[in-house]
């Protein structure tokens, strides 16, 4: 819904099986992006077997060196990945770059809190949390910074599911 207010054209970073893929509206064009082929491989049959007529391109593509054109989406969404690539700050320039002005960029992730109770508890359960793919140690606060430099606007940081273990990330491209 988030990526939606921005226009039909969206991009999925990372979008592995295509788990949200039957979840954009049907007037939408998504095109998707993922490393790995066996990943899109398994999000391909998920588009034919939903007949999800929407998607209308999944490509092996790093999201750090995207092969779109300037402003050819009017959002990009990344789930559960911005922690995980090598570069963040490289991923986010790219989803910028192919953003239209005035587009969005929706990160939804598990963002560890600056600080308080949750925080500490966060610093305890860091070693779990790596071996399964997510980092405490990474904050809102890294990409809200980059937003900053790169003159883009934070709309808001949502929690959500479980009990706002994961958070909505929303920005605009300046227009």
């Amino acid at each position: 819904e988030a990526a939606a207010e921005h226009g039909p054209r969206i991009l999925e970073a990372g979008v592995g099986t295509g788990l949200a893929l039957g979840y954009y509206p049907k007037a939408s064009f998504v095109c998707g992006v993922d490393l790995s082929e066996d990943m899109l491989k398994r999000a391909r049959a998920k588009v034919r077997r939903r007949n999800l007529s929407h998607v209308k391109g999944l490509q092996v593509m790093d999201v750090c060196h995207l092969g779109y054109a300037d402003a050819s989406f009017d959002a990009v969404v990344a789930q559960f990945l911005i922690t995980l690539v090598p570069d963040p700050e490289a991923a986010m320039s790219e989803f910028l770059r192919v953003v239209r002005p005035g587009g969005g960029i929706v990160l939804a992730n598990h963002f560890g809190q600056s600080d308080g109770p949750v925080a500490r508890v966060e610093e305890i359960v860091a070693p779990l949390c790596t071996k399964i793919g997510w980092s405490s140690d990474f904050k809102a606060t890294r990409i809200e910074a980059w937003a900053r430099r790169n003159g883009v606007e934070v709309v808001g940081l949502k929690p959500t599911f479980p009990g706002g273990f994961f958070k909505i990330l929303r920005m605009r491209k300046p227009g």
